[in-house]
């Protein structure tokens, strides 16, 4: 995750600054949508120099975007006010654009105080397998599009230790077909600093990094589609995140609370919603993604 949030400067063609970061290897035909989402998210904060926050983005993938290759972040100054400062970027590789997102800053202010409950009666980390343990003895293939190099990947290339309830979506739908499920993720190494960015900083690009790996799960989930399914091709559509309260340091290396649900599934396309939560219950941010589901079958 550090080496996708290293930004290198560069010449700028369209807008007002811009960057370039490379996209980190994945088993899969294109490269990872979170990658995008934290690289943007980082360009973004790395030109608001007034001590302002980021609280909210909104994304579109516009196309699939090759896998350790670079791609250039161009971000336009909006706007610059007393109390909210405002950015646009846009992401292009092999001369298209692929990526683009609005981001918001505020400086803060005082203000009442609401934050929805965190779910309730969900194990403990501890006591749920990692889907290194999960996975162990699950042979690649056997009617499942799983291969050595996809289990790899989910037991240990994400940077993140991920513990389902009730269960993972990897060859099976483990726990049923319901609309709800709970991811707790921890990274696997405390995250180390990132040049640029303050620890504050890195740590809300870590979490758009990584909530962009299961926030489609509890819709495969409640339609019964496992991730090693045959026929089975998503792809992340557009992405909207909200951050509530910025994490106290150090809270990123420890576990948090990753609740999920599906929201809507038809016409081959599936919404999600997640929120973000610190094992006492705070809420720190909140996720809404629409991504293509395709089955061979030609829709959900």
């Amino acid at each position: 995750m550090a080496r996708a949030l290293e930004l290198t400067p560069a010449e700028p063609q369209r807008f007002d600054v811009a960057f370039t970061a490379t996209t980190q290897p994945c088993p899969w035909p294109k490269a990872y949508g979170g990658d995008m989402v934290a690289q943007a998210a980082a360009a973004a904060m790395l030109t608001v120099t007034d001590g302002k926050a980021m609280h909210s983005m909104h994304s579109y993938f516009m196309r699939p975007v090759d896998i350790g290759a670079p791609v250039t972040y161009e971000v336009e100054v909006l706007r610059d006010g007393r109390g909210y400062a405002t950015r646009q970027v846009r992401a292009f590789q092999n001369g298209k654009p692929a990526y683009t997102c609005l981001a918001s800053f505020a400086a803060g202010e005082e203000g009442g105080r609401y934050a929805a409950a965190a779910p309730t009666d969900v194990p403990a980390p501890e006591s749920l397998p990692s889907s290194a343990a999960y996975l162990a003895d699950v042979a690649p293939g056997s009617g499942t599009t799983m291969t050595d190099a996809s289990k790899e990947y989910w037991s240990a290339g994400r940077s993140f230790d991920m513990r389902h309830v009730p269960g993972p979506v990897y060859v099976e739908v483990d726990g049923g077909r319901v609309a709800q499920q709970a991811v707790w993720i921890r990274p696997f190494d405390a995250l180390r600093p990132v040049d640029g960015l303050t620890d504050a900083q890195r740590d809300l690009a870590a979490l758009a990094y990584v909530c962009d790996y299961t926030i489609l799960e509890p819709v495969l989930r409640v339609l019964g589609v496992p991730w090693a399914q045959p026929g089975l091709v998503t792809a992340s559509l557009d992405h909207a995140m909200w951050f509530h309260r910025a994490p106290g340091p150090g809270v990123l290396d420890g576990w948090l609370l990753y609740a999920q649900e599906a929201l809507a599934a038809g016409a081959g396309r599936g919404v999600g919603l997640g929120r973000f939560f610190t094992p006492d219950g705070e809420h720190l941010a909140t996720v809404v993604q629409e991504g293509m589901i395709r089955t061979s079958s030609g829709g959900s």
